[in-house]
């Protein structure tokens, strides 16, 4: 192990390795490719795989978990992600990363006693449904409807792409619970697979065969009050906060496929020989091996130290952006000039270099789009706008209005408001106030004082929330809790002030 991961693998980490690589080489890499043909992987695998820990290793014993640190997690997936098997390693992370982690953080004990405890002994299969045919990465305007009845949400609408929708028994469902509150009306329900109202039609994808991709339609669909997790209408937040892990993983996946690609890569082209020497003796390919090993070590290195982050605590909502981004780009990269090296070969499908190019393909669709990843990492390091997590405990003082209005100066990015010159007006349930900002100068008055540029209309509330980064500014505008009359005069003014 080289000096540099042992920052973050030690002796016990790279003995577990060992055993979970032993796992998989007796007990999953045999059987691939007829699961690859099957379109799926029997039940009986994922209950030895509960049975020996893995999907438990970070949750507490209480729920059958082993109570492990998170690099534990990374050396399962790094591990699962080189079997040659997007299917694979798939249906296994969205068990681990996608689904049981909203039941241990938000879900009731009973929601942990019957479906976490089972879910980590491998004896329920879980999945995730977000995306439905008219709504993918834009989360907040799912059409899925739950509506509250008695001691029952009666569960309307469809979802797609949902991976373990066919043979799990059950789905974190996002749902709305108050469709005209825009995102404040999502909630995550845990639905049974086999109640009544429930469809489901299996898709055909490029890759990822050996994993089952659902289509799945409720029609009036009972779901048990007591199935709701943590709060109702909190859902999208809850959302927001697991996806970065969902997105974590996935550059763990990114970067771990391509190293076990190269190395099969390797391996082929010291033995496959062109014009009197094996093809690995040829710059050119030498040079494109050493830019590709070069890329991935720097983007493995990263996603650890975004992984080390993520275990200390924090909301690293931009470096799991960035990582989620940079790792399935480059998969994508290296699966396609891997398979050049294979020349006519690398075309056929006895190598498994041709199922991991299909196979990489969706790294940069699912769960958030690059360009999705990108619009995250622009407004974060171009305006400023930060995310904290729903469920923050941090102590923070008590602000007013007026108090927040008094730290404008204190905030004014001076640098980046020269040659600005915006008249804002904010209109308040008591108050009303004119920020002018003219050749780089900022003048806060009390009233509304000249011609404004842009109008905003809101409670001291809502408007102390976004501020204090409570409330996202972007449901407080879909929700009408903020109203404004310059939505892109009101970015530009919101970019030049420091965060709170």
């Amino acid at each position: 192990m080289s000096s540099s991961l042992s920052y973050y693998f030690n002796e016990e980490h790279e003995s577990f390795r060992q055993t979970i690589r032993q796992f998989l080489q007796a007990e999953a890499i045999p059987n691939i490719d007829q699961w690859e043909a099957d379109g799926k992987i029997p039940r009986e695998f994922w209950k030895k795989f509960g049975e020996m820990g893995y999907f438990g290793l970070c949750y507490p014993e209480e729920f059958g978990g082993s109570n492990l640190d998170f690099f534990y997690n990374v050396v399962m997936c790094e591990e699962i992600s080189k079997v040659f098997s997007g299917g694979f390693t798939i249906t296994a992370a969205v068990q681990s990363f996608m689904s049981t982690p909203y039941i241990m953080k938000h879900g009731s004990d009973y929601l942990k006693e019957n479906y976490l405890k089972p879910a980590i002994a491998g004896e329920k299969i879980g999945c995730i449904g977000i995306t439905e045919p008219g709504a993918g990465s834009d989360a907040a305007n799912i059409q899925t409807r739950a509506k509250k009845e008695g001691d029952y949400y009666i569960v309307n609408g469809s979802k797609t792409f949902i991976t373990n929708g066919i043979y799990g028994q059950f789905v974190i469902l996002v749902c709305k619970t108050n469709p005209e509150a825009g995102a404040a009306g999502v909630s995550l329900l845990v639905l049974d697979l086999d109640a009544e109202g429930v469809s489901k039609n299996k898709l055909k994808k490029l890759g990822w065969h050996a994993s089952d991709t659902a289509e799945l339609h409720f029609d009036n669909v009972k779901v048990p009050v007591k199935n709701l997790l943590g709060e109702e209408g909190k859902g999208f937040y809850y959302l927001m906060g697991g996806l970065q892990l969902e997105r974590l993983s996935a550059g763990i996946m990114g970067y771990a496929s391509c190293e076990s690609i190269v190395e099969y890569s390797l391996k082929y082209m010291n033995e496959r020989s062109a014009f009197g020497r094996t093809i690995n003796k040829f710059q050119v390919l030498r040079h494109r091996v050493a830019q590709l090993a070069a890329e991935i070590e720097c983007i493995k290195i990263f996603t650890l130290q975004t992984c080390k982050m993520h275990e200390q605590g924090k909301y690293v909502v931009k470096e799991c952006s960035m990582v989620k981004l940079i790792a399935t780009e480059l998969a994508d990269k290296v699966m396609y000039q891997c398979l050049q090296f294979f020349g006519g070969y690398g075309y056929m499908e006895e190598y498994k270099v041709a199922r991991a190019f299909r196979d990489s393909r969706i790294g940069t669709i699912g769960g958030g789009s690059s360009e999705i990843m990108r619009e995250i990492i622009a407004k974060m390091v171009i305006d400023d706008i930060g995310y904290e997590r729903a469920e923050s405990t941090v102590e923070r003082p008590v602000h007013t209005v007026e108090s927040i209005f008094a730290t404008l100066p204190s905030r004014f990015k001076t640098e980046k408001a020269a040659g600005k010159n915006l008249n804002i007006h904010f209109s308040f349930t008591n108050n009303n106030y004119t920020v002018n900002i003219a050749d780089g100068k900022l003048n806060v008055e009390n009233g509304l004082q000249g011609t404004a540029d842009c109008l905003v209309e809101t409670d001291d509330e809502t408007y102390i929330a976004v501020e204090t980064g409570k409330l996202n500014p972007q449901e407080a505008f879909m929700t009408g809790k903020i109203k404004v009359s310059d939505l892109m005069q009101m970015m530009a003014f919101g970019g030049l002030f420091k965060k709170l």
